[in-house]
C-alpha cells in the first residue's frame, strides 16, 4: 500500500542556517565587487528576514511572500535602484547577484545517514519526492539521482501548511494519500499539514525537542538512520488498515 515517501529539505536533510549564512556572505562579496554603491548604502542585514527593506517590499508586493526566490530578487532590485541604478540596470544586476547566491545556497552538507537512508528507501521500491517551502533544488545538491520529483513554494505558488503542494505530489504520482508518507522537521508545515491531507507522517526531531501537541505524527525519529524502520512500520500499518 505504501508507494511514496516525500521529504522536506531544509533542516530535515541538511541544516539550512549555515548554508544561508555562507550564501549571504558570498552574495555580499559579489555585490562589493560589482555594485559597490549597494554595500555602501545598505547593510548585510537588509537582505534577511525581518529587515526594514524586506518589510517594505512585502507591504508593496504581498503576493510574492511565499516565494523566497522572488523576495530576494525584488529585494536586490529595490536596493540597487535606491543606489542610483536604473530599473533596467538593477534588474540585470539582481539576476546576476541572485545566481551567485543560489550557487552558494546549494553547497549543502547532508546530515549523517541522509544519503544512505534515501538509497535504502529507493531500494525498497518507493518513489521519492521533495516538498519544500525553501528554494533549494535537489538536482543541484548532489542527490539528484535519489529523487523522482520535487515541488516547492515557488513552483506551486503557495507554501506549506497550505495543502496545494501535497495535492500536486498526489496528482503527479497518481497515488492516494494513504499510499504516501511525508517526512519533515516542522510540526505544522510538515506533520500537521500532511496529516490533514491524509498522508502518513514521520516527524524528524534531530535536536531532541519535546513533542509538540500539533505534531501527532505516526512515527518520530531522532536520527535519519531510523527512518527506513519507521517507514516499514507505517507500511505494515497501511497494509493492516487496507485489510479491515
Amino acid at each position: 500500500m505504501l508507494k511514496c515517501a516525500t521529504f522536506d529539505l531544509d533542516d530535515t536533510l541538511w541544516e539550512v542556517d549555515p548554508v544561508i549564512r555562507l550564501a549571504n556572505q558570498t552574495l555580499w562579496q559579489w555585490l562589493e565587487d560589482n555594485a559597490g554603491s549597494f554595500t555602501r548604502l545598505h547593510q548585510p542585514a537588509d537582505l534577511v528576514e525581518g529587515s526594514k527593506l524586506r518589510d517594505e517590499l512585502l507591504a508593496e508586493q504581498p503576493e510574492i511572500a511565499h516565494s523566497m526566490s522572488l523576495v530576494r530578487l525584488r529585494l536586490l532590485e529595490k536596493g540597487l535602484e535606491r543606489c542610483g541604478f536604473s530599473a533596467q540596470e538593477a534588474e540585470a544586476l539582481a539576476v546576476k547577484a541572485f545566481e551567485v547566491f543560489m550557487r552558494a545556497r546549494h553547497e549543502v552538507e547532508f546530515f549523517e545517514h541522509a544519503l544512505e537512508m534515501l538509497k535504502a528507501l529507493r531500494s525498497e521500491g518507493l518513489t521519492i519526492g521533495a516538498l519544500s517551502n525553501g528554494n533549494a533544488d535537489v538536482s543541484l545538491t548532489g542527490a539528484s539521482e535519489l529523487f523522482d520529483f520535487q515541488y516547492n513554494a515557488d513552483k506551486v505558488g503557495t507554501a506549506k501548511p497550505h495543502p496545494l503542494m501535497f495535492e500536486r505530489a498526489l496528482e503527479h504520482t497518481k497515488l492516494r494519500p494513504e499510499q504516501v508518507v511525508h517526512i519533515g522537521d516542522h510540526p505544522i508545515n510538515d506533520v500537521k499539514a500532511a496529516r490533514d491531507v491524509g498522508c502518513w507522517t514521520i516527524w524528524v526531531n534531530l535536536p531532541g525537542q519535546e513533542w509538540p501537541e500539533e505534531a501527532q505524527a505516526d512515527e518520530k525519529v531522532t536520527s535519519l538512520d531510523q527512518i527506513p524502520a519507521a517507514v516499514k512500520r507505517i507500511a505494515e500499518k497501511a497494509m493492516h488498515r487496507a485489510t479491515l
